[in-house]
């Protein structure tokens, strides 16, 4: 900008030392060319400026826009990994319960062919009541308590075959009411099929 001011200065200078005359006349119009070049070479570099300090901004403005979505597309990958994962957990636990169902779809079937045995053995109808054995066999497939009957008649006494570990029970009736022991009996018992 100095540099400007100081040809501006100096065309002042020469203009005031000139006659009037053509040669003089011809200096002032090349001056005010020289004069009105400067102003475009000047409104030309003001434009520059703004245009260069948009395009900054635009750039800047792209540059976090890309940011933005590659953050976007990590979170999205990583929600995408966490819902595989789910879902094989999910198909690894249905196919478990669906071998589990089998299991039991088949022991039950084994049931009925045993009912069905015992009942044409002893001759007895459908509508009676079933045999000790099949209900205590019944019971421990449902259960899964093995029970101890050596023990002395006050004593409950077996082994809960659970899904993770065999656990012992040994309850004493005299120190426990007839409801507290049905209802651990059946907290024993898993009832998720």
């Amino acid at each position: 900008m100095a540099v400007f001011r100081d040809m501006e200065e100096v065309s002042q200078g020469l203009l005031g030392l000139l006659n009037p005359n053509r040669a003089g006349a011809r200096v002032r119009r090349l001056l005010g060319r020289q004069e009105r070049m400067l102003e475009k070479l000047l409104d030309t570099k003001k434009t520059t400026h703004r245009l260069l300090s948009e395009i900054l901004s635009m750039q800047e403005d792209v540059a976090q826009k890309l940011i933005d979505e590659d953050e976007t597309a990590q979170h999205v990958e990583s929600k995408l990994q966490e819902i595989e994962s789910e879902l094989q957990k999910a198909s690894k636990k249905d196919a478990n319960l669906k071998a589990d169902l089998h299991l039991l779809t088949k022991e039950l079937e084994e049931l009925k062919e045993m009912e069905q045995d015992l009942t044409k053995t002893e001759g007895a109808s459908t509508s009676e009541i079933p045999p000790a054995i099949y209900i205590s066999q019944l019971y421990l497939r449902v259960s899964k308590i093995e029970w101890d009957y050596e023990c002395e008649p006050t004593i409950i006494k077996g082994i809960h075959h659970g899904p993770n570990i065999a656990q012992p029970i040994h309850l004493d009736s005299t120190q426990h009411s007839k409801k507290f022991i049905s209802d651990y009996l059946w907290s024993l018992v898993d009832t998720q099929w």
